[in-house]
């Protein structure tokens, strides 16, 4: 049996600093369930001194997601170290992670600190957080870029001074492989003490080797890999976690049977959780979760995939979540075999939520002839909504046309009472987005407008993803699943909205506290 290697998701905290991206603390607990069902060790929820609303879902994620480390992330400064332990105290396994740049860039142009204050302040730090618990990681931010003897000279203060996982970031994915590798073998070998902690890395992708460096890491002695679901995060994003237990699993032969405790069949919903809430679409070619990544359109692949799967296939698709069901779903379909559909697909509804994604299912079923395990998907994910639905789309009347200027009249429901209102556009989804401000008396600016195709075929659910913002500064993503473009347009941007309105009232809430 081969050694562990610990899996550090920070989809929760680096993923949503991909430009665009903003999670509600709904949205955070319902990623880091999912998380703890995927089988993760670590899930870092956030950095709590950032803004009290991170402080807030990282708080929530401690309190109520069980079976699973969570972190908080803190600068090397005792205020930071302080608000990330109150916001995990109540983890069932609490870690503090805090980090301080020892590049000679980032010392020089960014902290404006010399080498002693670093070290001072890594130490100091890495003291503080012991006395709040014994689960302390330590990060060198941009370690691939600092000269190696003050590294390894950090490194062994900060396990002296009581860490317990030393992370070494290539920060701005400036490393390369077999460079990497000797560098992580040369601190297993060198510092002082590092046998006594999980030596980490966190791999970014600016030059698309975030995923080969990790393994490179892990090859050389690192047992812990961080990373985030689909790769999102910072500029190019993180190492692929997806990707990083796959290699693992499936080239056991050259990883000397390293292992994971990740249940890997859960991997595809988590991935595809993840695109939803965040609203950032997964490549239909990307490794192991993409739309193509289990296809075969060559009819020499086809032939070959028939006769025996492993001709080209190195991993069975159902290992990481992706499966076809033979039960055919229809408008002669029960409560009872939808019920058993989306258990095989790895969905735990409430009897609440069944009954209104059966009523969709129904309906759907009514319009389209064959109804897809993605249709269903798109539903289910649709009705799990995550903040309360202060306005719901009653119904619409839209005049569009080249020689008309394009009008909606929409009515929306607010506590059973139905609001009217129409107004005219550039186009039908403006003049739809524009007669929802006005019943709301809210005016947004749309950021992003997409669609995508969920199913093939002339009656394919539309799946429209839009942002929205009022400030310019915080981001609202929405998401609206139909048949008609402009009704899933009107869905979405109420979905968007009515995350606004949760928020502020959120923030409301917190202030009369």
């Amino acid at each position: 049996m081969g050694q562990r290697v610990y899996i550090f998701d920070t989809t929760l905290r680096d993923g949503e600093q991909s430009p665009g991206v903003s999670l509600n603390i709904g949205e955070k607990i319902q990623i880091a369930r999912q998380l703890a069902r995927l089988g993760v060790d670590i899930i870092e929820a956030g950095f709590p001194i950032s803004s009290p609303g991170d402080f807030e879902a990282v708080r929530a994620v401690a309190r109520e997601v069980k079976g699973v480390t969570v972190a908080g992330l803190a600068r090397a400064d005792f205020q930071d170290i302080d608000r990330a332990w109150e916001a995990v105290r109540h983890a069932e396994q609490a870690r503090i992670h805090t980090f301080i740049a020892t590049s000679d860039i980032h010392m020089q142009h960014k902290l404006r600190m010399s080498r002693e204050q670093v070290l001072e302040a890594a130490v100091a730090a890495v003291k503080r957080a012991k006395g709040f618990t014994g689960d302390v990681e330590f990060s060198a931010e941009d370690a691939s870029r600092t000269e190696p003897a003050f590294l390894f000279q950090v490194i062994a203060a900060a396990i002296e001074a009581g860490a317990t996982v030393i992370n070494i970031p290539d920060t701005v994915g400036y490393a390369v492989p077999g460079e990497w590798g000797s560098f992580i073998e040369t601190i297993c070998r060198e510092v002082p003490g590092i046998d006594r902690v999980t030596v980490s890395v966190h791999c970014h992708n600016d030059l698309g080797l975030a995923v080969a460096n990790s393994l490179a890491a892990v090859l050389n002695g690192a047992r812990q890999v961080e990373g985030a679901i689909n790769g999102i995060g910072e500029r190019a994003g993180n190492a692929a976690l997806e990707e990083v237990v796959m290699a693992l699993y499936t080239r056991k032969d050259r990883y000397n049977n390293l292992y994971t405790g990740v249940h890997t069949e859960e991997i595809y919903r988590t991935s595809r959780l993840v695109s939803t809430l965040t609203g950032m679409k997964v490549q239909s070619n990307k490794a192991i979760v993409g739309n193509n990544a289990f296809a075969h359109e060559s009819g020499i692949h086809q032939a070959g995939v028939l006769k025996e799967r492993t001709t080209y296939e190195i991993m069975n698709p159902a290992l990481v979540g992706v499966s076809k069901s033979n039960l055919v779903m229809g408008k002669h379909s029960g409560r009872h075999a939808f019920r058993q559909r989306l258990e095989d697909m790895g969905f735990a509804l409430s009897e609440e939520e069944l009954n209104k994604s059966f009523e969709r299912f129904k309906k759907l079923a009514d319009k389209k002839s064959d109804i897809t395990d993605d249709d269903i998907e798109a539903i289910v994910e649709e009705e799990m909504k995550l903040a309360p639905q202060t306005y719901s789309l009653d119904y619409m009347q839209i005049s569009s046309g080249t020689a008309v200027v394009p009008t909606a009249t929409i009515g929306l429901l607010k506590d059973e009472a139905r609001l009217e209102e129409a107004a005219c556009g550039n186009g039908p989804v403006d003049a739809i987005c524009r007669a929802v401000d006005k019943i709301t008396g809210i005016n947004c600016t749309m950021i992003s407008w997409g669609i995508n195709a969920i199913t093939a075929g002339k009656d394919a659910l539309g799946d429209v993803t839009l942002k929205i913002t009022t400030d310019g500064q915080r981001v609202y993503t929405g998401r609206g699943i139909s048949t008609d473009v402009l009704e899933a347009s009107a869905k979405a941007y109420i979905n968007a909205v009515n995350k606004l309105i949760w928020e502020a009232e959120q923030a409301k809430a917190a202030e009369g506290e």
